[in-house]
């Protein structure tokens, strides 16, 4: 894997250059590749090793420690694929002739995706949401539940999200553009609108108001990702729907969220093809996209089904 033998790699000087370069190469969550890549560092260091002298056996047993910790198949795999910007620096930089991550990753992160699909989503009720937005007094804490339960966006569309992509007037929102998304328009019903109205008057006088971002962070930046899972899963866990050490499907995090506004929207009786376009679903065939489906019997539609949570 090397091509220097010494053993004595100053990994923090690693870790350094490569942050520098990602910021060269003005590359997003840089904080994620450093942050995982100093972690992979620390975990050699212990071991005796630095990423230049690491094998096979290193990445096994890094990945047995990462399954341990009862991540899920998504964030072990974007660690690995941090792990693999790392190593195409080190290649660079000269320090390493390849790249390990790639055919470790094909093959063992194969496998545990397979042995990972039978996990279950924790599913809560009408009820359990309803007490969950409703035992939460901070008005963007709550705005940001109502918002998930209510359209069923993922976690990064809703950070994402700006003040411009509301229309309250006509009960939608506007997602940004993805390519894996179909449709961008999502409705809502009186009750997001009205946690919304509350969370948008509220946010003229926090830190960082002059912002675009729908939700600001309590420094006054955009909210991040990570900033979101730990709002959900404090006042999830405050109420008894959350189990931080637990297995998958006793953890309430904001995909389950997603998989509520589904799971329940069917319950009520919404056609499958109204779901899938509310989800946002890649047309997965070439006649999918001669498929129209009409926008406003399509609201009709989801304000009939979407459950209430009396907010």
């Amino acid at each position: 894997m090397a091509t220097s033998s010494k053993a004595d790699v100053n990994a923090s000087d690693l870790i350094q250059r490569f942050h520098e370069d990602c910021n060269l190469r003005g590359m997003v969550s840089v904080m994620d590749y450093i942050y995982r890549s100093k972690e992979y560092c620390d975990f050699l260091d212990a071991r005796g090793k630095n990423p230049i002298n690491a094998d096979k056996e290193d990445l096994k047993a890094f990945m047995a420690r990462l399954k341990a910790r009862r991540l899920k198949f998504k964030t072990i795999d974007r660690i690995y694929s941090c792990l693999s910007a790392f190593y195409e620096f080190l290649i660079i930089d000269g320090l390493v002739e390849f790249n390990p991550i790639l055919p470790f990753r094909k093959y063992y992160l194969r496998r545990y995706k397979n042995d990972n699909d039978s996990e279950i989503r924790k599913l809560i009720g009408v009820e359990d949401a309803s007490r969950l937005v409703n035992s939460i007094l901070d008005s963007r804490d709550k705005c940001i539940l109502v918002l998930l339960f209510k359209t069923g966006m993922r976690l990064g569309e809703l950070t994402s999200m700006d003040i411009g992509d509301i229309d309250l007037d006509k009960g939608e929102v506007t997602l940004k553009f993805k390519k894996k998304r179909s449709n961008r328009v999502l409705f809502l019903d009186n009750e997001a609108i009205t946690v919304l109205d509350r969370w948008l008057a509220a946010r003229k006088n926090r830190k960082g108001a002059e912002d675009q971002a729908l939700f600001l962070s309590k420094i006054g930046t955009r909210i991040s990702n990570r900033s979101v899972e730990e709002i959900i899963e404090k006042h999830a866990e405050r109420v008894g729907l959350h189990n931080p050490g637990a297995r998958l499907e006793d953890r309430f995090t904001p995909h389950c969220c997603r998989h509520w506004f589904v799971t329940h929207l069917l319950r009520a009786g919404m056609s499958r093809d109204f779901v899938k376009e509310l989800r946002g679903d890649t047309r997965a065939e070439a006649i999918d996209i001669y498929h129209h489906i009409d926008k406003k019997e399509l609201r009709q539609s989801y304000l009939a089904h979407i459950p209430q949570l009396a907010v």
